[in-house]
Parts: structure tokens; sequence; C-alpha cells
């Protein structure tokens, strides 16, 4: 049985391929639709971008065992007792330079910082930025950091001192990075990326680019269309998504045209 799969920008479809005529598709895609011709099961998307052909025949292209999860029981059901109020509140990164980083995060992306701690007894700062209306920074310590302890999607800035003075890159971004690497091969780091959403990606990315932010992927650019990567000041990796449809536009920020640009990257290699 041969199963094409196309792939909307939002990312790759996963198919079941059994012997029986069962399909999973995930659910929170509304737009696949499913057809059925003959012995080909078909999926679709209203803004496909790729098309990937698995076929038995090829055990490169086989879609294994360990992609296909039933995940439904994860998304229904009440919480485990206790947990009813645990929230993600917080991802942490080093940073070389806290000012830098503290404007690129304010400045740049507009988060607002809502609590900073610092330990010259351990020679390092913390700064929790997330975004927040400026009028829900709190006057006093002990206000504001019961604020952030209650604030979900924080970003921990750590400063450890004089990390500031070194020369080049201080830390590893996880993403086929050299830095820090006794041998100074590129590792397959398990960090990723730090993610934000925004109204209308390529508008954003226009002032990203006035701005001298560093592309790492333009909205155009790779197999997806319509999202992008851009990097802070340490080189970490921030996804910029759309507040919606996935919708790719002629020409972004870069002046790569919809139609163009290379292929999809795994950038852990």
């Amino acid at each position: 049985m041969k199963i094409a799969l196309f792939a909307s920008t939002t990312a790759t479809l996963l198919a079941r391929k059994a012997a029986t005529s069962a399909f999973t598709a995930p659910q929170s895609l509304q737009t696949i639709f499913r057809q059925i011709r003959g012995n080909e099961v078909v999926l679709a998307s209203s803004n496909v971008s790729r098309f990937l052909a698995s076929s038995s025949s090829s055990a490169d292209q086989e879609i294994h065992e360990g992609q296909m999860l039933d995940v439904s029981r994860f998304m229904s059901g009440n919480r485990p007792e206790g947990t009813e109020d645990y929230i993600m509140q917080q991802t942490m990164v080093r940073v070389k330079d806290p000012e830098k980083s503290l404007a690129f995060y304010c400045d740049v992306l507009g988060f607002k910082l809502i609590h900073y701690s610092e330990f010259p007894q351990w020679k390092f700062n913390v700064y929790f930025v997330a975004p927040v209306d400026p009028s829900t920074v709190k006057a006093t310590r002990s206000e504001r950091w019961n604020h952030c302890m209650t604030t979900p999607g924080c970003i921990e800035l750590t400063w450890n001192y004089g990390s500031e003075k070194e020369e080049g890159k201080v830390y590893n971004t996880g993403n086929a990075d050299a830095t820090g690497t006794s041998d100074g091969e590129k590792v397959r780091g398990g960090f990723g990326h730090i993610g934000i959403t925004v109204p209308n990606v390529y508008t954003a990315c226009e002032r990203f680019h006035s701005l001298g932010v560093e592309f790492h992927k333009s909205p155009n650019s790779g197999g997806m269309k319509g999202l992008a990567f851009i990097k802070d000041p340490d080189g970490y990796l921030i996804e910029v998504l759309p507040q919606g449809e996935m919708v790719a536009e002629p020409v972004d920020c870069l002046g790569v045209a919809a139609d163009g640009g290379e292929g999809y990257k795994d950038n852990s290699k």
C-alpha cells in the first residue's frame, strides 16, 4: 500500500503505514482532508508546500514505527491530582553580555524585564523577561518575584560575571555549534530554539531586518514558508511563527521569493 504525504508549511504530517486501512491524522490541523483513491491514501492541506513519497520498496523512505505514536490520551482528561496549578514558567539561557541581551529581548522582541536577582557572592545575576503589558511590572522586589513566578513563558537570562570580557562566542547554542568543544567539532545539541508568535511574520521580519537582527532563516528561505528564525546576541535561535494560518507572501525581507530558497535543513546538524 502506497501512502503519499503532503506537508503543510506548519509541519510534516506523519501517516500510519500499516497492513490495515486504519489511518490517524493530527486533529489540530483543521485544513487537512482525506482522499482515498484505490490503494493510495493521500493527505493534503490548503497550504501545501512540499510533497514527500513513502514506498515500501524503499527502506530509506520508510516511515518507522517510532514515528507513529498514538498521543490522543495526552490531549484529554484531567491533569494529575496535585498538578492543576503547575505552569511552564521559564526557560533559562546563559548570556555573554546582559546589556546586549536585555536590549535585544526588550527593545527588539518587545519583552519587559519583570524581575531580576543579583548574586555577587556567587558571581552571577539572573534577569527574567516576558511579553507582558508594562503596566503589570511590579514596584517592589517581593511583588516582582511573585508576579514572575506566576507568569508563564518567561526567559531567564543568566549572566556569569566576566563572560562579557571573553573573546568571541562563549556559549554553545545547541545547533551544530562548535563553541566550547574540546576538539573544535560541531555538536548535535539537544536545545533547539525559543519561539514567539506574531500577527504577521513578514511585517515582523521587516522590522527585525531594519534593526540589524541576524537571520538564520528568512520567511521564504528553506522548505517551510511563512516562518523565520532569527538569532539573539549569543546566537540562540528564535523561531517566529504567525498567530494564525501559515501563508507565504511573494517576497520576504531579504528579497527571497516564495518559490525560492533551499530545501528543509535540520538545525541540529
